[in-house]
């Protein structure tokens, strides 16, 4: 009833949407108050957003009824993120958020809002979260102190296919802060992570800690399953170009590529 509130003061905005479980409940959610007349869904096209990942986002608004524009961003195309400091995010969503609050200023949209939720102000260093605020994006679940779990849950009572997909980031936060990002080591892990994912693995995450090196992050329970498949593993991340090929004995955890922060 709170998200309610919030989203209906806004009166009509544009969503910067990526297809995730938080961005699509958020969507949904604006097109029931609102009407879809009122909201758009704004999608960043770029190298650090898989192709199978914006094929799901176009699905979904399809599916939710309500109008998409898609932008392209050249994130490789600034220094500032190549270069990949701990400020990457902050550059990143800098340059984002300013390209839709142009698109819903030409559209003829009041406000812009991402899905940001409760968890990600108080469990991850997120320094996109700075740039949204000094932007004035809306985060209306993180306002209404709405957390991941529960955004699962009403997503699952809404009926919403991603009520249980797995948490996904782009394939920048894949790779150690100060080692540069290019387009073709962004290739390399899409391409393991692509590969890994006909496994079923309930999260996963190849982190690219050089050319040679990938860590393989999965959920404990997972780890099994891992092993099992070993051989094929070893191999196909070889023919990709990877020379050592580990796992990560912790398993999955969102953002380890922060600890050394």
């Amino acid at each position: 009833n709170k998200l309610k509130e919030i989203i209906k003061g806004l009166e009509n905005v544009a969503v910067g949407f990526s297809g995730g479980v938080d961005s699509t409940f958020l969507l949904k959610v604006a097109v029931d108050i609102l009407g879809s007349d009122n909201v758009l869904a704004v999608t960043s096209c770029s190298e650090t957003y898989p192709s199978r990942e914006f094929k799901e986002a176009s699905r979904l608004v399809e599916e939710i009824g309500v109008e998409q524009y898609v932008i392209h961003s050249e994130e490789l195309d600034n220094e500032d993120f190549v270069r990949n400091d701990k400020l990457r995010c902050y550059y990143c969503k800098k340059e984002l958020f300013s390209e839709i609050k142009e698109v819903a200023r030409e559209e003829g949209y009041k406000n812009v809002a991402d899905g940001s939720n409760y968890d990600d102000q108080i469990n991850d260093y997120r320094p996109g979260l700075k740039a949204a605020d000094e932007l004035g994006i809306r985060s209306p679940l993180k306002e209404a102190e709405i957390t991941k779990e529960e955004i699962r849950k009403l997503s699952k009572r809404l009926g919403l296919p991603t009520w249980n997909k797995p948490s996904f980031a782009c394939l920048s936060s894949r790779f150690p802060y100060g080692s540069r990002i290019n387009e073709d080591e962004l290739k390399m892990v899409d391409k393991a992570e692509e590969f890994l994912r006909k496994y079923s693995f309930k999260q996963l995450r190849v982190r690219h800690h050089d050319q040679h090196t990938a860590r393989i992050e999965v959920l404990p329970e997972d780890m099994e399953l891992l092993l099992k498949e070993r051989e094929e593993i070893v191999s196909l991340l070889k023919e990709l170009g990877y020379i050592y090929i580990t796992i990560d004995l912790e398993g999955y955890r969102t953002g380890s590529m922060n600890e050394v922060l």
